[in-house]
């Protein structure tokens, strides 16, 4: 019984990592799980949200400056 027992265990241990490696190196599988569920969670930018991203960033540049120039003056 002992016998029996390790030797499903060790052919289970085996098989389990090679099915899975194997499933998961499926083209098909890959494409259509994988980059759709990567779509799903990260979707494309769109051209103005890019800008309206950028303008915030300028936005925030300006107020430091503005900040660290009054503090410049203000101990000189």
């Amino acid at each position: 019984m002992g016998v029996k027992l390790e030797v499903f265990r060790m052919s289970l241990y085996l098989t389990f990592p090679v099915v899975m490696f194997w499933i998961s190196n499926q083209a098909e599988w890959f494409e259509d799980y994988v980059v759709q569920r990567k779509r799903e969670l990260w979707p494309r930018e769109k051209e103005g949200q890019r800008q309206e991203l950028e303008e915030f960033k300028q936005k925030i540049r300006k107020q430091k400056e503005e900040r660290l120039l009054q503090a410049a003056q203000q101990s000189s």
